[in-house]
């Protein structure tokens, strides 16, 4: 049991989440983490002013948890090229991990994003923002052909949202979707160098 006086907005959030996957979202409630924690609701409204307050703040914690890794990747030395199939690889697998490990409160949580957008929008805007990073050093290094690096980063974002956009969540454990990660990621890569693609083979008439 946590006392009152012990008791942490960490330590509210890791109940919440236990609350989340046990009950849903459309039935958790406050009580419900309160009594998680052992401590009355009251002490859990001390640092979360209302239940949407504390939705919102575990959706932050929910996204920010691969900001992490991303970050260390983005700031690393190196080419920009092994630096940015490296922060991609790195997001795909943790989106991936979070589907398939615990699918429950992965759905939870897609539903506490569409009822905070602008959490979503600022976490987004930050992985934007690390792939620009990676961009323009990869366009001072003559990695990658000049161009506008905000609108590119955004593209390479774009491009590869069937990897890390929850939509997508059901592919993601296709005996392909490694396949198909590589390939646009060949994709993508062509046209940060500026050379043109192969075009892939019709397929022969029967």
């Amino acid at each position: 049991m946590t006392t009152d006086t012990a008791l942490t907005a960490e330590q509210i959030l890791i109940a919440a989440e236990e609350a989340l996957r046990r009950f849903g979202p459309a039935k958790a409630t406050v009580v419900d983490v309160a009594r998680e924690l052992g401590v009355s609701h009251s002490s859990v409204y001390r640092h979360f002013p209302s239940k949407a307050a504390l939705r919102e703040a575990v959706t932050q914690r929910w996204l920010n948890q691969a900001h992490y890794d991303l970050e260390m990747v983005a700031n690393d030395t190196g080419g920009a090229v092994e630096r940015l199939q490296r922060w991609l690889t790195t997001l795909f697998e943790a989106k991936r991990k979070k589907a398939l490990d615990d699918p429950e409160l992965f759905a939870t949580y897609l539903v506490l994003a569409e009822e905070n957008s602008t959490v979503v929008d600022a976490h987004v805007e930050t992985l934007v923002k690390q792939i620009a990073q990676i961009v323009h050093d990869g366009m001072d290094a003559k990695e990658f052909q000049l161009a506008h690096v905000p609108s590119t980063a955004r593209a390479v974002f774009d491009a590869t949202a069937p990897f890390h956009n929850p939509v997508f969540a059901h592919t993601w454990s296709e005996p392909t979707a490694d396949e198909r990660f590589a390939a646009v990621w060949k994709l993508v890569l062509g046209g940060l160098k500026g050379k043109p693609t192969k075009p892939v083979p019709e397929p022969a008439a029967s």
